[in-house]
């Protein structure tokens, strides 16, 4: 199994904005500094999923599970640590593309 160099998966998370990613799986809201919506990790009425553009994490208030982007794209897609910097190398280059055609 090939090993991805930090150097990579340093650029991909930084390069990756946490609130443009989730809002791929979850309607958020912004409410004061940080989004909030309803947790995609547990059935929930009451919005307690907290999204912070500032720190670049997010955290359920409810069930507890929280962090940066890749763990969110871990659980959420169901991957391991690779496929996940791999899945966003791919949201990335999609993001930019839409970027360059103005879309």
């Amino acid at each position: 199994m090939t090993k991805i160099p930090e150097k990579i998966m340093l650029k991909v998370k930084n390069s990756s904005d946490i609130v443009e990613v989730i809002k791929d799986y979850v309607k958020i809201k912004k409410k004061g500094r940080n989004y909030f919506g309803l947790c995609p990790f547990h059935k929930e009425k009451t919005p307690s999923f907290s999204v912070n553009p500032e720190k670049q994490i997010f955290k359920c208030f409810d069930c507890g599970i929280g962090g940066g982007v890749i763990n969110f794209i871990m659980e959420i897609e169901g991957l391991n640590f690779k496929d996940s910097i791999i899945c966003l190398m791919y949201k990335i280059i999609t993001l930019e593309e839409n970027n360059e055609d103005g879309k």
